[in-house]
């Protein structure tokens, strides 16, 4: 093994060794999710002792990186985002939208029955992706690479589309309902798609066939996500329950039974270890991924939770929910670090900044509203909106921010 070059990667904080084995390039990378300022000789010396590509003559390089990484990591964050501009995107109302990784596109899907790509610096339209016969409700690109682009119907099939030419490579059929979840591996080798039908499928990227029915829910599965490295698929349904998938053989790996109520949201955190999730019971859990474990349950909310995530370190989960309350909890304590008060109506998104110091909420107030992640103070309320908003999100290094709104238009935020 030959190790060629370092990169950073500063969301989350980590190093990226590319280096040659066999005659081919392959890449590892060294998370660094708890960086503190006073000890980076000594997590230097801890990263050479741990990986062998990093030599003792390669230890100021990484210092270097370190400092880098630590200094991103410690940049106050004072932007204030202000209206860029707002796009008539579609006539009838949207369902979700979506950046690719560097946020210079974006898609958005509709129940006018089609999916359109989008150019966010000058809000021009680039490809309207046609053929489904029914509402687009969820929608993806294949991040990082960004090259490709999966739709789901609610007349049951998912597309994978070219995301350069707007051109149909695929069309998945076999769902017996309508779908409403999707997400591809990190690998974007396959592509995971949840359904009314009680299942959940996964397809073939390159060949376009079905490689496995995920089948065990009782009722609708209406939220998936691979973890971080792709070889495990968590499925949160109406059943009141959480599987755990392997994505290599298909094989149920734990049942996670627990919750009085329908599943929101269900998420991994970077490191795989620990699983979170949302439901109408007005709770969050956090469950154990090796174990299947429930290892805590966070409660406060009046009403159900209708979106729950981490940071992208895993440190923090922010809760969102009906009693138009927002919740900031620490991961690894389960206390409730702030509450995010403010919205007049139900909070149906939450996310974190790439950064994880600030919290973006999108309400059927006609808002989203930017939060400081720590103290729990309103920073910014985004207005315009004429009706519900029901996306929010922000693009790779945190500057851009989408809102997506029944009243048809997507307001994009510098």
């Amino acid at each position: 093994m030959k190790l060629k070059r370092f990169l950073l990667r500063y969301y989350p904080p980590g190093i990226i060794l590319e280096y040659e084995k066999g005659g081919f390039l392959r890449t590892k990378s060294i998370d660094l999710l708890d960086l503190t300022p006073e000890c980076v000789n000594e997590l230097v010396e801890e990263i050479r002792q741990s990986e062998p590509l990093v030599t003792k003559a390669q230890a100021d390089q990484v210092k270097q990186l370190v400092i880098r990484l630590q200094k991103k990591q410690t940049q106050q964050d004072h932007h204030r985002f202000c209206f860029s501009k707002e796009l008539k995107a579609h006539i009838l109302p949207l369902t979700n939208v979506a950046f690719d990784k560097s946020g210079s596109r974006f898609i958005t899907g509709s129940y006018d029955r089609t999916c359109r790509v989008w150019d966010t610096a000058s809000g021009t339209e680039l490809h309207v992706l046609e053929g489904h016969r029914n509402v687009v409700y969820a929608i993806a690109f294949n991040n990082p690479y960004g090259d490709k682009i999966a739709t789901g119907s609610f007349d049951k099939t998912c597309k994978l589309w070219c995301a350069e030419t707007g051109k149909c490579f695929h069309t998945y059929r076999g769902h017996m309902g309508e779908i409403v979840c999707l997400a591809f591996n990190p690998q974007s080798t396959l592509v995971a798609t949840s359904s009314m039908d009680t299942t959940a499928k996964l397809w073939d990227v390159e060949s376009g066939e079905e490689v496995a029915t995920l089948t065990g829910h009782t009722a609708e599965v209406l939220s998936l996500c691979f973890n971080t490295v792709g070889s495990q698929l968590v499925t949160g349904s109406f059943d009141h329950t959480v599987t755990i998938w392997d994505v290599a053989s298909g094989r149920r790996v734990h049942t996670l039974i627990g919750h009085m109520g329908e599943i929101s949201n269900t998420q991994f955190n970077w490191d795989c270890s620990l699983i979170v999730t949302g439901s109408m019971d007005k709770t969050c859990k956090v469950w154990e991924t090796v174990s299947g474990k429930c290892v805590a349950t966070l409660t406060g909310h009046k009403e159900e939770v209708l979106d729950v995530c981490f940071d992208l370190s895993g440190q923090l989960i922010a809760t969102a929910s009906a009693d138009g309350t927002a919740r900031v909890f620490s991961t690894a304590t389960h206390q409730c670090l702030a509450t995010l008060e403010g919205h007049d109506g139900d909070i149906s998104k939450i996310c974190f900044s790439p950064q994880g110091t600030r919290v973006l909420t999108a309400s059927s107030d006609k808002t989203a509203r930017l939060w400081d992640a720590h103290s729990g103070v309103c920073l910014q309320v985004l207005e315009g909106h004429t009706d519900e908003i029901f996306s929010c999100v922000f693009n790779y290094e945190g500057d851009t921010i989408i809102t997506g709104s029944k009243d048809n238009t997507c307001r994009i935020w510098y």
